[in-house]
């Protein structure tokens, strides 16, 4: 079920807005539509989005509006439909982490392709935030016997290196995977790769 799945339709032809809202209502998505960016922008949603956006709209333009919310770091991800496509402007949308840039009118099976894409970045994005959130409860200390234990270090090897004892080491390397919520060495070893690439 996609009910807790949110898109939003912006878009100045209302035609397409209610289209669309119909279509992807009845795949299950939790929809609203806004007749422009300024629209969007006034009542944007507090919780995570897929924004089907217009390009071309009177006012404050999609790509406009798409960077306006990158600036903001709204969570929400963006499919550009248009009715003409220029190489340039498709630079600048996907440059801005655009999803997809779809030509109007618009084929279903596309759109839907490109909405899930962007639910998937919405969870990833989601689980780095936490992450990341996690990363930073670690002491200074934690960090060191955590970079460590990830480079192969045993125990005894890490405690000699930070002055501190084997058993200093464990319970500091217990203290960085609750606080992580890394089950094993491995999983450990993976979060520090991501955390410093």
């Amino acid at each position: 079920m996609n009910e807790s799945r949110l898109v939003c339709i912006v878009d100045d032809d209302a035609s397409v807005r209610d289209s669309l809202s119909i279509m992807l209502g009845l795949k299950g998505f939790d929809c609203r539509t806004y007749e422009s960016s300024e629209a969007f922008l006034s009542a944007a949603p507090d919780k995570p989005c897929c924004l089907v956006l217009d390009l071309n709209m009177a006012g404050m333009s999609g790509l406009d509006l798409q960077e306006k919310l990158g600036s903001l770091h709204h969570p929400v991800e963006v499919v550009f439909l248009t009715a003409f496509a220029d190489v340039d402007v498709m630079r600048r949308a996907f440059l801005n982490q655009a999803v997809d840039f779809l030509e109007k009118p618009v084929v279903m099976s596309i759109l839907l392709d490109a909405i899930e894409r962007a639910f998937e970045r919405l969870k990833s994005n989601a689980v780095a935030t936490v992450r990341t959130q996690s990363f930073e409860t670690l002491t200074p200390r934690e960090r060191e016997v955590m970079t460590a234990i990830a480079q192969g270090m045993t125990h005894r090897e890490a405690g000699a290196l930070l002055g501190i004892s084997p058993r200093t080491v464990e319970v500091h390397k217990g203290r960085v995977m609750e606080k992580l919520g890394a089950k094993t060495l491995a999983e450990l070893v993976r979060m520090n790769i991501e955390r410093t690439h």
